[in-house]
This record gives C-alpha cells, structure tokens and sequence, in this order.
C-alpha cells in the first residue's frame, strides 16, 4: 500500500519491532483523522434532519476516533523498551488498548440503544435533504476504505487489533447503509424508520464491541498457539539431526513479537556432548531468526540398552489405549531385588485423567507384563501437545 511506503522507514522489514509500531501508529493516525470528520459531519446533518439514527451513527464514528488514539497510545507505550521492572518489554500495552477499546464500544453501544428504544416509543418526524444522503454515501465509502486499509496492516504485522478495527469498520459500512436505507425509506414512506435503524446500529456496536473483547482478551489470558504453529514447533525441532524426541513445550506471550518458550529435547546419551549442546544452540538461534526467544533443556536418552527400548515401545502402546493423547518421557530402569520403571506421565488438556486410577491402570498393564515390577510415576500437566 501507498501510505506505509510514503510515511514507514523500511516498510517491508515487518519483523523489526520499530517498524511494526510504525505501522500501528500509522493506523491510528489515519483512523482519528477520518473518524474525526465522519463524526463532525453527521452529527451536523443529524441534528438538522432531527435524526437519531444518524446521530447514533455519529456517536460511533466518535467511539472508533476514540480507539483510534486509544490504540495510537497503546502501539506507543508497546514501543517502549524493556527495562527492569519490566524485562520482557511492554508490548502487551497493544492488548490493553484493544481492551479499553473494547469496552468504551460497548458503553457506547448501551446508550446509543437506549436512545434508539425512545424514539421508537415517541417518533418524530424527519427532516429529509439530499446533503444528507451525500454525507451517508461517502461515510460508506470512506468506511469501506478504512476496513481494506487496517485489514492489509493487521495481516501484514500479524495485529489482532488492527484486524479488530478493521471488523468495526466492517461493521460501520453495513450500520451506516441500515441508516442510509431508512432514511430513503422514510422519506418515500409515512413510516418512521428512523428509531429502528439506530436500534440496529446499536446491535451492530455492541456486537462487535462484546467479540472485540474476546478477541483482545484471550491474548492477555494466555490462550494458546494456533495448532499450526504448535505443529511447526515440534517438526522444526525434530528436523535436526541426533534429535530422538521433544516435549513439554511451553509458549509465554508478552506481546505482539515478544514471544518466549522453553522445551525439552532428547538426544542419544551415548552422543558427544558437545555435540549436542551446538545442535541445541543451533535450534535457539534458528528459532530466534523467526522472533520466537526459545530455551532448550537437553534430556539424554539411552539408546544402547534394548531392554529400554522394547519397555518404551510397550509403555508407549498401553497407554495409547488409555488416551491416545496421552505421553510419556524420560524412562528409566532400576534394577536391584526387583526391576523399577521410573517415567514422566503427560497428560495434556482434554486427556482422560482419573487420579489414581489413571495410575493403577498403568501400574496393573506394566506389572502384567514384567511380573513383580514397580513402576514411578510423575505425572505432568502438557500445556502443548502436537496431537
């Protein structure tokens, strides 16, 4: 697009923090500007027709030149570098202003709605000019442009909140053509329209502010990575070589291009371990060239003994059958006046865990196959799974 080459410095270097929070700036600029001028004009036209869809749609136009300095500020304060108190930086400012955001669209919404009840209950007559629809028409259009404009930032930084605003924007085309077309009808019919667009325009915001708060929420709740993403992880780590295994993945987000996670690797314990620590500071760095901050905690593996092997593959097949989302890791045999299997016991978010008996299921198969064995267990909570 033309703006962001005419007003960004390296524009297409997206993944530089700086230049992401140009981009967002940019939007929030460009969104108070012409939400400032939507709002001016059909407050003036509302007025004058006596109106109160169109004043409702004012006062939304007046709501999103809200969030757009809201979310100039946000992508502001989000450009702060890190400092002690907060070492991870402040990118989340970004989700806190989709938040204020959210919820000042709501409030708006209620009252517009209330508003909008009353002139149903008492009509009034309007006050139908060709100005009007002029100013209705190029709103549209305007709003149009908007949603195309913030919808090619957000894809292009990856911003939940630009996509978010271009939604609302979305949203304004079809509430500003409810009003365009009752005021048409209005003026062509004895029927008073008015009040049951603004009812609509008012549906329309709070709608879009209540899944605005969704989207901007569940960021700062920690939802967690797509599926793909998750997916690419664990088959970018299990690309290298003398890689055997990977779990207990854990993503932390801190903001838009301030992600951290940690997983646990396992190579051959056989293998040099030198070796080993450069393959796994390749991995770190490789994911680090993707803007993913990734610590690796190495887990030796023993691959010479077969007897851990065969137990692997058996422990691993029982418990499938219990829940195939179900893993385990780092196993160990003990072997003294009776053999003792020691394992980690994952259990992710939707697997089937039962306690105890989880447990004595486990215990009862191991025992039926290795007679007079003891098994410890540790059982783990798996944040993220590639099942």
């Amino acid at each position: 697009m033309l703006l962001p080459k005419l007003f960004i410095k390296n524009s297409q270097n997206t993944k530089d923090p700086a230049v992401r929070n140009a981009y967002g700036k940019l939007s929030g600029i460009v969104s108070i500007v012409a939400n400032f001028f939507l709002f001016l004009g059909k407050l003036i036209v509302g007025i004058l027709s006596a109106s109160v869809s169109i004043q409702a749609d004012a006062f939304n136009n007046l709501s999103d030149f809200s969030s757009g300095l809201i979310s100039f500020f946000g992508f502001k304060m989000a450009s702060r570098p890190a400092d002690e108190d907060h070492p991870y930086g402040h990118a989340r400012y970004e989700y806190l202003s989709g938040m204020l955001v959210s919820v000042f669209i709501i409030v708006v919404g209620v009252e517009l709605f209330r508003s909008s009840l009353d002139r149903i209950l008492h009509p009034e007559p309007l006050v139908f000019s060709t100005v009007t629809v002029v100013v209705l028409v190029c709103s549209i259009l305007v709003k149009v442009w908007l949603m195309i404009f913030n919808r090619s930032l957000g894809k292009k930084i990856e911003s939940g909140t630009l996509i978010a605003t271009a939604k609302d924007s979305r949203n304004d085309v079809i509430a500003t053509s409810v009003v365009l077309l009752s005021t048409v009808l209005s003026k062509t019919t004895e029927f008073c329209f008015d009040g049951w667009a603004g009812l609509v325009v008012a549906i329309f915001i709070l709608v879009g502010g209540i899944g605005m708060v969704k989207d901007t929420m569940d960021p700062l709740l920690g939802k967690a990575p797509d599926k793909e993403r998750i997916k690419h992880i664990y088959e970018k780590i299990m690309s290298y070589e003398g890689v055997l295994g990977t779990h207990d993945l854990m993503v932390h987000d801190y903001g838009p291009g301030r992600q951290f996670a940690s997983v646990h690797v396992e190579m051959p314990a056989e293998a040099d371990p030198v070796k080993c620590h450069e393959t796994i500071d390749t991995i770190e760095r490789d994911f680090l060239d993707e803007g993913l901050h990734m610590v690796i905690h190495y887990d030796p593996v023993v691959t010479d003994d077969s007897e851990i092997g065969v137990f692997r593959e058996f422990l691993t097949e029982t418990v499938a059958k219990i829940d195939k989302l179900l893993e385990v890791h780092d196993i160990r045999i003990v072997k003294g006046k009776r053999m003792v299997f020691v394992f980690d016991l994952v259990c992710p978010a939707g697997a089937i865990v039962n306690g105890d008996d989880l447990l004595n299921r486990i215990k009862e198969a191991v025992n039926k196959q290795y007679p007079g064995s003891e098994c410890h267990i540790s059982v783990e909570n798996g944040y993220l799974s590639a099942k």
